[in-house]
């Protein structure tokens, strides 16, 4: 049986041969936000299924195919669409994608997510910038055998989003007037949403949002060390008091409206990181 690295080291090996883009950034995006990559001078698109040992996404609002380009100079992989643990999954496979980044020598991650609002002061629509997150998933893409070459046994988590690329990110808000939250993401496992107790929970805890994703590339991205930047668009907020039905399609729904807001932010911070652009 072919081990991960190898796998990684294949899928690499065939993105080489697909396109001379090598990656410097890693986009990573949410339900409903793949259509957020426009800002890309694109290169070359490549679906998931033609990539060796790739997952497939399962999900509505996922495109499933990885974009290769640049942004402002900067070599920039998208990747429209993502896995989950619900989707049965294996943590390892879920951060596939960052593993990929790694092997292609990144620097930076970016990653976006549809989230539900606990924090009652947030509004559907909202952008919040991730400052922390709670992995209440249940599971670690790190559990097993650690490769030295792939990053620590024990990788910090003190200061897992990146403090300049928030900087960047805020200055790039009001660069473009563009009204930015900022909370903290808590990622449950899933594929069931939460009950009015569990947003109470959450709430008491220090969960400003929760969403079905992000935490397990984030983790993996860490061990990486890579720079991460995440990013929540607030598709509906959760009153425990008043609950209401959330639909997949309303959330598809309102992260398509926000999506080219989210675009234009990522596209100034993305210049921002290339001095010379």
């Amino acid at each position: 049986m072919i081990d991960l690295k190898q796998q990684v080291a294949e899928a690499a090996a065939h993105i080489r041969r697909q396109t001379a883009c090598r990656p410097q950034v890693g986009l990573l995006t949410g339900t409903g936000l793949g259509d957020c990559a426009a800002m890309l001078d694109l290169a070359e698109a490549i679906a998931y299924t033609t990539i060796p040992h790739f997952p497939v996404s399962t999900v509505a609002g996922h495109h499933g195919r990885l974009l290769a380009g640049e942004v402002a100079g900067l070599g920039v992989f998208v990747f429209q669409g993502r896995f989950h643990l619900y989707e049965g999954y294996t943590p390892q496979a879920v951060a596939f994608p960052v593993r990929l980044l790694q092997a292609l020598g990144a620097s930076h991650f970016i990653v976006t997510n549809a989230a539900g609002g606990i924090n009652p002061t947030l509004q559907s629509g909202d952008i919040m910038l991730i400052t922390d997150h709670l992995n209440l998933t249940g599971a670690n893409p790190l559990v097993g055998p650690n490769d030295p070459a792939w990053g620590l046994r024990f990788p910090d988590m003190s200061r897992v989003y990146d403090l300049e690329l928030r900087d960047r990110t805020q200055h790039a808000a009001r660069a473009l007037d563009l009204p930015l939250r900022q909370g903290v993401y808590a990622g449950l496992r899933g594929p069931s949403l939460e009950t009015p107790a569990e947003i109470r929970f959450l709430r008491t805890i220090g969960a400003d949002a929760v969403g079905l994703s992000t935490i397990t590339e984030v983790i993996a991205a860490v061990h990486a060390d890579l720079k991460i930047l995440g990013l929540s668009v607030i598709t509906n907020v959760a009153d425990p008091d008043r609950p209401a039905p959330a639909t997949l399609e309303d959330i598809i729904a309102v992260a398509d409206r926000s999506a080219p807001h989210l675009q234009r932010l990522i596209s100034r911070v993305l210049k921002d990181l290339n001095p010379h652009a």
